[in-house]
């Protein structure tokens, strides 16, 4: 299933970030939806060998004892398959999902709507489920634990609570960013489960299974270039995926080969490390015209011409993790690694720095 299209973005760097081609927010759908390439079963499911494991055992347990399992939070960031995971928990214990989004939800009347139609067993999948409205979060708290919610009739002095009591159900909620969900939230999912990003090898096998769902025919060596692009995120493979597809279409290609995959994505100006033309330029700012760092944001966000917020929250974090960047009390840095990425040599210790 689609993400939801009413879903909205949390600021301009978000909106920033849908539009990179190595961005893990969704941008739409293709000819061939997400919904054709996600796995509908765990043991279709590529990678995550732990939480694999973890969930099957809790989705077995709940099968035998024959009652609707405990709630599910599943945390990590985007593009890792927590909605594929919800998708197939409903379809493992064989109930309907219902699909919502926590920014989709602006009052708790919105929220009452949905849980008093859920059925006994089906599943409530809340996308973002940090962005919740606090009267919203509050009203899931007596319905995730008491399956009841309490219904205001009238307004004023006048008003009074009518509880309805619901069926036992399961919520599922997604979030990228786990520590803005409120404690009393958190503590009543019963199974919480952490995405991480993939290695490479498990991206070239998730790459693979794509590739003959959408009728690629990859020579050996190209899932490996496809994966070293693809920043450990599933949706960024199989993005990139297409957009090599478009190469080999237009090219008159039956076979991709890795040489193939260079240069088609380097026309989409992605490199080997799956940095993008942003990326680059933030390091080129930091190494060419601060000598390495450090450097404030807002004279790196100027340098880039970019919003400062772009350049924190969509570029950053990709470069911190893999080593291109650090941030100190003092300003951003640029690692070894950056200067030799870009074919310079470091003219300091980096380590002095700060």
């Amino acid at each position: 299933m689609a993400e939801h299209a009413f879903a909205q973005t949390d600021n301009s760097g978000a909106n920033e970030e849908s539009l990179r081609m190595v961005s893990a927010t969704p941008i739409g759908n293709e000819p061939v939806s997400d919904e054709e390439l996600r796995p509908h079963v765990l043991d279709g499911f590529i990678g995550q060998p732990t939480l694999k494991a973890q969930l099957q055992l809790f989705l077995d347990a709940a099968r035998k004892r024959e009652v609707p399992p405990d709630h599910i939070l599943l945390a990590g960031p985007p593009g890792l398959g927590k909605t594929t995971l919800a998708m197939i928990v409903a379809n493992e214990l064989g109930v309907p999902i219902r699909v919502t989004s926590g920014p989709a939800i602006q009052h708790a009347g919105d929220l009452a709507s949905i849980l008093s139609s859920l059925d006994a067993g089906e599943v409530l999948f809340i996308d973002e489920i940090h962005r919740l409205p606090r009267a919203a979060e509050e009203l899931l708290y007596i319905a995730m634990e008491d399956f009841r919610v309490d219904v205001m009739v009238g307004k004023g002095p006048g008003a009074t609570s009518i509880p309805l009591t619901l069926p036992r159900f399961t919520v599922i909620g997604a979030t990228t960013r786990e520590g803005m969900l409120p404690s009393p939230l958190r503590a009543r999912f019963g199974f919480t489960a952490h995405l991480d990003f993939y290695p490479k090898e498990e991206l070239e096998k998730l790459i693979e299974r794509s590739a003959s769902v959408l009728g690629v025919n990859l020579s050996a060596g190209a899932a490996a270039q496809l994966a070293m692009r693809s920043r450990g995120t599933p949706r960024i493979a199989n993005r990139l995926l297409r957009r090599v597809r478009d190469w080999a279409v237009v090219h008159d290609l039956d076979t991709v080969s890795p040489d193939d995959v260079c240069e088609a994505l380097a026309l989409y100006q992605i490199d080997i490390e799956g940095l993008d033309r942003l990326d680059i330029a933030v390091l080129n700012a930091i190494v060419r015209h601060f000598n390495g760092g450090p450097v404030g944001l807002n004279n790196l966000s100027a340098m880039v011409g970019e919003e400062s917020e772009t350049v924190e929250t969509v570029c950053e974090p990709y470069l911190v993790r893999e080593g291109f960047l650090i941030r100190t009390p003092k300003g951003r840095v640029a690692t070894a690694k950056a200067w030799e990425h870009l074919g310079l040599k470091p003219q300091d210790d980096v380590s002095k720095l700060f």
